[in-house]
C-alpha cells in the first residue's frame, strides 16, 4: 500500500502539467470570417474584398471594441467557400487584442493564396467554420460564424438551412454580410438580404448586414465587427 501511494504522489504532478498543458486558452469571443471565393468573383473584386476585410480588422474602431471586453481578447479565423465540400481554412486561429495582432492578422489574410472555389454553398462553409470553431486552441462563451457572399446557398452538399439549425443548437450564431447593390435581387426573385435571414443566420441576436459593394465592404465589416463585440 505504501508503494502504491508513492507512486500515486509522484504522478500526480505529472497529471496535473498534463491538464494544464491541454488546457483551451479563455477569450472574449472566437470568430470564424467566411469568405465568398466564388467563381462569380472577378480578381479586382476579389482584391478589394480582401482589402476590405485587411481594413476593417485594423480599424482603430474594432480595436477599441476588442479591447473593451472582459478579457480584451478574441480569436479570429478565416475561411473561403465556394465549391460544395471544399470550404478551406486560409488563416488560421490568431489571438486578436491590440492594433499590432490586429495587423498581423491582415497580413496573413493578404498574403495568403486565392483558394479554387467555384459555385455557392453556403451551408458546407458554415460546417466547415463551425469544425473549427469546436477543434480550436481557444474557447470562449460567444462562438460567431460571419458568412460574407454575393449569392445564395445553391449547391452544398449541406444545405444552408440545415447546417445553420445543427450550429445553432451547438451554441453558435451565425451573421451574414450580404455583398449586394440596391435592388439586386437573386434568381428565385428575391433580395439577397431576405435570402439571408431566412436561409443563412440564426442564433440568439443574430443579424444581416448588407455593403452595395465590394468597396463597401469594409464600412459594412467593420460596423459588424463593433456589433458583434458590444
Amino acid at each position: 500500500m505504501a508503494i502504491l501511494r508513492r507512486r500515486s504522489l509522484l504522478a500526480a504532478p505529472a497529471l496535473v502539467a498534463a491538464t494544464e498543458a491541454g488546457a483551451q486558452t479563455v477569450l472574449d469571443m472566437l470568430l470564424v470570417l467566411a469568405m465568398d471565393a466564388s467563381g462569380s468573383i472577378g480578381d479586382n473584386e476579389f482584391r478589394l474584398q480582401r482589402d476590405g476585410y485587411a481594413e476593417a480588422l485594423t480599424h482603430p474602431q474594432v480595436v477599441a471594441a476588442i479591447r473593451s471586453k472582459p478579457r480584451g481578447a478574441m480569436g479570429i479565423a478565416m475561411i473561403e467557400w465556394g465549391s460544395p465540400g471544399a470550404s478551406q481554412t486560409i488563416v488560421d486561429w490568431k489571438r486578436v487584442s491590440d492594433l499590432a495582432s490586429a495587423q498581423a492578422l491582415a497580413d496573413a489574410l493578404l498574403a495568403a493564396p486565392r483558394t479554387a472555389q467555384s459555385y455557392n454553398a453556403i451551408g458546407d462553409a458554415i460546417h466547415h467554420a463551425s469544425h473549427l470553431l469546436r477543434e480550436g486552441p481557444f474557447t470562449a462563451e460567444q462562438l460567431v460564424i460571419d458568412v460574407s457572399g454575393d449569392g445564395p446557398d445553391m449547391r452544398s452538399l449541406r444545405p444552408a438551412p440545415i447546417a445553420r439549425d445543427i450550429v445553432v443548437r451547438r451554441g453558435m450564431v451565425v451573421n451574414a454580410l450580404a455583398i449586394a447593390s440596391s435592388g439586386q435581387i437573386t434568381r428565385r426573385g428575391e433580395p439577397l438580404d431576405e435570402h439571408y435571414r431566412r436561409d443563412v443566420m440564426g442564433g440568439p441576436g443574430a443579424f444581416v448586414i448588407t455593403a452595395e459593394s465590394r468597396r463597401d465592404i469594409a464600412r459594412a465589416l467593420r460596423a459588424k465587427l463593433i456589433r458583434e463585440m458590444a
